[in-house]
């Protein structure tokens, strides 16, 4: 449902409040007393069964008694009651309700699936149950059951603890702090974290959104909204649980791996979310985000009267990946003219310790005129030699009068008071200077907004192409898969692997199965005249690791050594797992390859965020030694190899010694294609290669284990349904013939478009634009144009056709659907040079079609009364076509699906 209606909810102009209650400290009361206090202008009124007024309030008996329609309900009433209070307000008129009665309970015929029922009868959107409510100051609204009403602010805060939400907004009192809303949502029986994202993405007086979370109920929809709201403001998590390991039960080494605490990191990640590790630091951010813009870089400018907390302070920036700014020559001249000989002469900048306010201030407008950092961050350890307080109010001058003059483009300027009293608190707050308590938090607070720069930048990054060599042979590993599930089996065996893998274009070590000796001697037979030494290897779908019960000999020569160690092996399992079948024996080539290095790399499946990509350091101590990185698919090189540097190995992989750099993106293109595989098949639950040995000719797969299951989709939509981020839909890939002959190859459009886009934006003409974009464009930024190619395809599609012939970029066309999947506004643009040759009309019929696939009802779109052209292609295609009455240059056409 996403935003359909939550203004309704958040910016009410009317509300009711059902229940309330007599009784001191109670719920009900409280939130009485909270909707009274917040100075709410709209329409109030009680519903009370019981009592005809409640703490001066008049109150009626039920809903339809009162003078006016609520737009939206805040429920305090007995659990039993809820259902019909929802199905009343509905049949009224009402838009919504905030559930703040805990109880309802959970699925088939609870309170809580009938008071939902109830809703989508009419429409209504419900927040909560079990929730401390909601408080949205710049509407003077307060209905909720916190002891504070924050002061109107730029922070969102959306969280499932009422206690967190509660704690926020005490210590945004102490702190000055504002917000724009907070919004408590309790068991998301309807309105969950995605809505909300959704909402205070748009929302023009939300900077930032702070959440707190405990468990994802829709994954995929998360991840959408999450990747959507990061892309235009920060958004700052913290999540609970993160000792909670949710893949206990898991089969493979790459399985135990992909713990819960994990999984959520890597989507956090993906969905360019800071995380943050407990309250005190997303207070921290709070601070930051609330008060200032992100800095440009990440070198960091210190000021101090202390030189010990100066280097303690570029300690911990050093180790959190900021760096210390140097000091251009010329305002280390400038310093030296404003400071004692004794000053540090470098940064830290220590002005030492009787400074006073007017030799801060010199040295701060010094610092803010740099051009060598990015940010400065004042630093005071109170003496007896100068007043704190003074030097904070000289400080906060300055930085309010350095921030008028260059208004967009200041520095960021943060703060560190040791010991700060309440003033010296309020005086920094007051000029909008982030401060903290000790110099570690200072930090912070710096480095969240380097990383909400780089996360920004990061989705907006341009990953790189797919090498066309890369053609995976689906056909045959489905019937792989598919015919050991015939078989009734949940494992594949490992010449099933091996010919799986080699689908994919990822070698594997010679590999044979041998169900007896003499079998295994005959394998091994064929690997000694080929020159190979041979390794033999338990066979087992019982025994997950084969070391556990000396299941591996290495290094055999001979045919007698193999029947020898093939018979060792089988007894020896038999005795240590008198349970586990025994299938025989695995024969392989062995692999001496000196210099590479072991990894392990596989696919899990998380129950909440479906498939998850994993690498990491390979052998038998993986999960002893814990060097592991996730991701979630799909994936391209880019994120490929940003999820291969987040591990230690990834340094050994560089060359080093004698060592040569393992084969550039050898690594990264194996990760892309388990990527693929999991997308084309589902079946796959869980697959682990370990080691993958890695060296400067390339990868070998020595070993894999590969757990195979009927395909249980997780998501709804199209697209890979184990997928949290929904793919790149190369099933609308088309080939078109349209006018005299004229071939074009239609697709959905990349992120890797963005240089096509560029030059396609050459051959359209200003007054095309113009159209296109009612206004003139002087110039397209990476930004703007990174936003047009890096859709997420379960929100919008563009699609980019090409002349066959010359593959140049000839037109786009998109599609962005609203909150509750219903209409979708279309946009097109072609070259100047080639419209009239049927290219529009033929884009337009491809959009209608991929709109009607997904399940829309309407088409809308506003043309300029000008663009002749198009609204005459509007009209014959069926769409109905009137003039805006608000902007009479404007045209709406609409086309009913």
């Amino acid at each position: 449902m996403s935003t359909y209606r939550l203004k309704n909810l958040l910016s009410p102009r009317s509300i009711a409040l059902v229940g309330g209650s007599l009784r001191q400290n109670s719920v009900g009361r409280a939130i009485l007393e909270n909707v009274r206090k917040s100075g709410f202008t709209g329409d109030f009124g009680l519903v009370n069964s019981r009592y005809s007024e409640i703490s001066g309030v008049s109150a009626v008996r039920s809903l339809n008694q009162l003078a006016f329609v609520p737009e939206l309900i805040v429920v305090t009433a007995p659990r039993g009651s809820v259902p019909e209070l929802i199905d009343q307000a509905g049949g009224l008129g009402a838009a919504g309700a905030l559930i703040v009665t805990s109880g309802l309970g959970h699925g088939r015929g609870s309170l809580a699936e009938q008071a939902e029922r109830a809703a989508q009868k009419y429409g209504m959107r419900l927040i909560g149950p079990n929730c401390m409510g909601i408080m949205m100051p710049e509407g003077r609204l307060n209905a909720s059951f916190a002891a504070h009403m924050p002061c109107a602010g730029s922070l969102a805060l959306i969280s499932q603890s009422g206690a967190i939400a509660a704690g926020m907004v005490d210590w945004a009192a102490q702190r000055d702090v504002g917000f724009s809303g907070i919004v408590s949502i309790g068991d998301q029986l309807d309105v969950d974290v995605g809505d909300l994202l959704d909402y205070f993405a748009l929302d023009g007086k939300t900077r930032a959104i702070l959440l707190y979370i405990e468990a994802i109920k829709d994954a995929r929809k998360f991840m959408s909204a999450a990747r959507a709201a990061a892309r235009i403001k920060p958004v700052v998590v913290v999540k609970s649980g993160r000792a909670v390991q949710g893949a206990m039960a898991a089969a493979t080494h790459t399985g135990a791996l992909a713990g819960a605490d994990a999984v959520y990191e890597a989507a956090f990640r993906r969905a360019g979310v800071l995380r943050v590790s407990d309250l005190r630091e997303l207070f921290d951010c709070a601070e930051t985000l609330g008060r200032v813009e992100s800095p440009t870089g990440k070198r960091l400018a210190i000021l101090t009267n202390g030189g010990g907390i100066g280097v303690l302070a570029v300690d911990r920036l050093v180790e959190l990946g900021g760096i210390a700014a140097s000091l251009a020559q010329d305002s280390r001249e400038k310093l030296d003219a404003v400071l004692p000989p004794t000053w540090s002469g470098s940064n830290p900048v220590d002005v030492v310790g009787d400074a006073d306010a007017a030799r801060y201030t010199a040295a701060l407008e010094v610092l803010l005129s740099d051009p060598s950092n990015d940010a400065v961050l004042v630093m005071n350890v109170q003496t007896a030699l100068a007043s704190a307080n003074g030097i904070a109010m000289a400080v906060s001058e300055l930085v309010s009068t350095y921030r008028k003059q260059h208004r967009r483009w200041a520095k960021p300027v943060l703060a560190a008071w040791i010991g700060a009293d309440q003033t010296i608190i309020e005086t920094l707050s007051s000029a909008s200077i982030p401060n903290y308590p000790t110099e570690d938090d200072a930090v912070r607070g710096f480095m969240h907004l380097v990383r909400h720069r780089e996360v920004k930048e990061a989705l907006a990054a341009v990953p790189p192409e797919m090498p066309v060599s890369f053609t995976p042979d689906i056909e045959t590993a489905r019937g792989i898969v598919l015919a050991a599930l015939a078989d009734g089996r949940t494992w594949l065996d490992p010449v099933e692997i091996k010919r799986l893998l080699e689908a994919y274009d990822i070698s594997m070590v010679q590999t044979f199965a041998a169900s007896d000796v003499d079998q295994a001697v005959s394998c091994a037979t064929q690997l000694f005249d080929q020159g190979a030494t041979v390794v033999l290897k338990i066979l087992s779908r019982d025994i997950v690791h084969k070391s556990d019960v000396g299941g591996v000999v290495l290094n055999l020569t001979s045919p007698q050594a193999v029947r020898a160690a093939a018979h060792d092996i089988m007894s020896r399992a038999q005795k240590l797992r008198p349970d586990a079948r025994i299938s025989g024996v695995i024969v392989q080539a062995m692999v001496v390859r000196a210099k590479a290095r072991e990894l392990i790399m596989g696919i899990a499946d998380d129950p909440t965020f479906g498939t998850v990509i994993v690498f990491g350091r390979g052998g038998t101590a993986v999960e002893i030694i814990n060097d592991k990185a996730l991701a979630l698919p799909p994936l391209d090189l880019h994120l490929a190899r940003d999820l291969v540097e987040r591990t230690r190995v990834s340094r050994l992989l560089r060359a080093y010694r004698d060592v040569p750099a393992v084969k550039p993106d050898a690594v990264a293109m194996v990760l892309v294609k388990l990527a693929q595989m999991a997308a084309d098949l589902p079946e796959i639950r869980e697959l682990d290669i370990n080691p993958l040995l890695a060296d400067e000719s390339g990868v070998l797969a020595v070993d894999a284990r590969v757990a195979i299951g009927k395909a249980a989709p997780k998501f709804k939509g199209s697209g890979p349904s184990n997928f949290a981020v929904r793919a790149y839909p190369t099933q609308w890939e088309r080939h078109l013939q349209i006018k005299d002959g004229w071939r074009i190859v239609a697709r959905p459009i990349r992120p890797e478009d963005e240089p096509l886009i560029h030059e396609f934006l050459k051959h359209v003409t200003a007054d095309d634009l113009r159209l296109r974009f009612f206004a003139p464009i002087k110039e397209f930024t990476h930004e703007f144009i990174a936003r047009l190619t890096q859709l997420d395809y379960a929100r919008a599609m563009a699609f980019v056709a090409f002349d066959e012939a010359s593959q140049d970029l000839v037109g786009v066309v998109r599609i962005h659907s609203d909150s509750i999947y219903e209409n979708g506004e279309y946009a097109i643009l072609l070259r100047s040079d080639l419209k009239g040759k049927g290219l529009g009309w033929a884009l337009m019929q491809l959009i209608i079609e991929y709109a009607r696939s997904e399940g829309l009802k309407v088409i809308s779109g506003d043309v300029l009364q000008e663009n002749i052209v198009m609204l005459d292609m509007c009209r014959q295609l069926g769409f109905e076509v009137k003039t805006d009455p608000m902007e009479h240059d404007l045209c709406n056409v609409k086309l009913r699906l």
